[in-house]
């Protein structure tokens, strides 16, 4: 018995320690400057730029799927992109789009709030208090960004 859980817990633990140490000392933010060629800075453009925030505009949809699957976000939610068939929670696919309207929110406000503030609008069907309430803290900016990027990426 204790040479399975031995067997179980010490290659965990190696994981563990290895993911955590690798992630960890890597805070902060990278920036990365991009110089136009002189042929791309020549042609110019009459519509003016989109207003976003920090984080939106460098929000990792990419990298949103990896928090979605890491966070368990999958054992609740149906997400077509995620390979997810959750049906704990609100579809992904479908009903988070519907959702934001009803609450007459843009959808990546109305996702950000309902993975931070996941009882502000309860979807039609479901109870309030099954989504943990946790994610706003448990998350970094930089996750809680690329999430949303993600679910707004793939919702219909």
């Amino acid at each position: 018995m204790w040479l399975l859980f031995v067997a179980l817990l010490v290659p965990a633990g190696v994981v563990g320690w290895a993911v955590g140490h690798y992630t960890g000392h890597h805070g902060g933010t990278v920036t990365v400057t991009v110089t136009a060629s002189a042929t791309s800075a020549a042609a110019t453009t009459t519509a003016a730029a989109p207003t976003t925030t920090a984080a939106a505009a460098t929000a990792s949809a990419a990298a949103g799927k990896a928090v979605f699957v890491s966070s368990g976000c999958s054992a609740c939610h149906t997400f077509t992109p995620a390979g997810a068939t959750g049906k704990v929670g609100p579809d992904l696919d479908t009903t988070v789009s519907v959702d934001a309207k009803t609450d007459k929110m843009a959808l990546a406000a109305f996702v950000q709030q309902s993975i931070v503030q996941p009882n502000a609008y309860i979807a039609k069907g479901f109870a309030k208090g099954v989504m943990p309430g946790t994610f706003g803290t448990s998350l970094s900016k930089t996750q809680l960004a690329d999430l949303v990027a993600f679910i707004v990426s793939g919702a219909k």
